[in-house]
């Protein structure tokens, strides 16, 4: 989340975010932009599955979630309305918000828990 943060300030800026964000971060982590794009699909989807229940706690009325949106766009929206800024600093407030989510749910805002995925057969 903090290399999407960063990707988002770098979109602020009229930059693409993914490759900026890449660069910023820590050259020892190896990240790419293809990396951050990744990310950010997968946080998107995960906010877009959960946007009903999170509009239980948070205005989303301004959000569009069609798969048409600018990735960066759609995800600013998001990041707004959740309080986070365009640094690093948020995350704190992002892991509140992933255990709300979890406790409601009893489910994961990102990513796919492995009781729900298909079972692979050889």
């Amino acid at each position: 989340m903090g290399a999407l943060l960063l990707g988002w300030s770098y979109w602020q800026r009229g930059q693409g975010g993914f490759w900026g964000a890449a660069v910023e971060a820590d050259p020892e982590s190896l990240i790419t932009p293809w990396l951050v794009a990744f990310w950010l699909a997968a946080v998107l989807r995960g906010l877009r599955r959960g946007h009903a229940v999170l509009g239980r706690f948070y205005d989303l009325t301004g959000i569009c979630t069609s798969k048409k949106a600018v990735p960066w766009e759609e995800a600013a929206g998001y990041f707004l309305v959740l309080g986070l800024k365009p640094k690093i600093g948020g995350v704190p407030l992002l892991m509140d918000l992933v255990a709300r989510y979890s406790r409601t749910t009893k489910q994961f805002l990102f990513g796919t828990p492995s009781q729900q995925r298909p079972s692979v057969r050889p």
